[in-house]
């Protein structure tokens, strides 16, 4: 009996710390939306000089936009129609939430940057 409960005790440290490990992976997954978007939106901050609400904006829309990209874009043939005129729709979601976000001389230097 006393071993069966350090057997069941083993298996469900080991469960648990499994499970802890394949969160921690799944939090530092480079090609995420998110991780990219995050990335971006400090690089904006930083030269944009953006404040705490249009980092947020900027954040929604740049998700936005790559979480397209990965189920519309990406991996598929670049010269299909489709294809590319998600893209032209995509970009131009972008640049309108980004006029709408930034002020006229943000939005200035951001045309610039792309």
């Amino acid at each position: 009996m006393k071993n069966l409960i350090k057997v069941f005790a083993f298996s469900a440290v080991m469960f648990l710390g499994a499970q802890s490990i394949s969160a921690q992976s799944l939090s530092q997954d480079q090609s995420r939306p998110e991780v990219i978007a995050k990335a971006e939106t400090a690089k904006l901050t930083d030269e944009l000089g953006l404040s705490g609400d249009q980092s947020r904006s900027v954040f929604r829309a740049l998700v936005s936009k790559h979480v397209n990209y990965q189920k519309h874009i990406e991996g598929k043939d670049a010269n299909d129609a489709t294809v590319v005129a998600n893209k032209k729709k995509f970009d131009a979601s972008e640049e309108e939430l980004m006029k709408k976000i930034l002020d006229e001389k943000q939005y200035a230097k951001w045309k610039t940057m792309e």
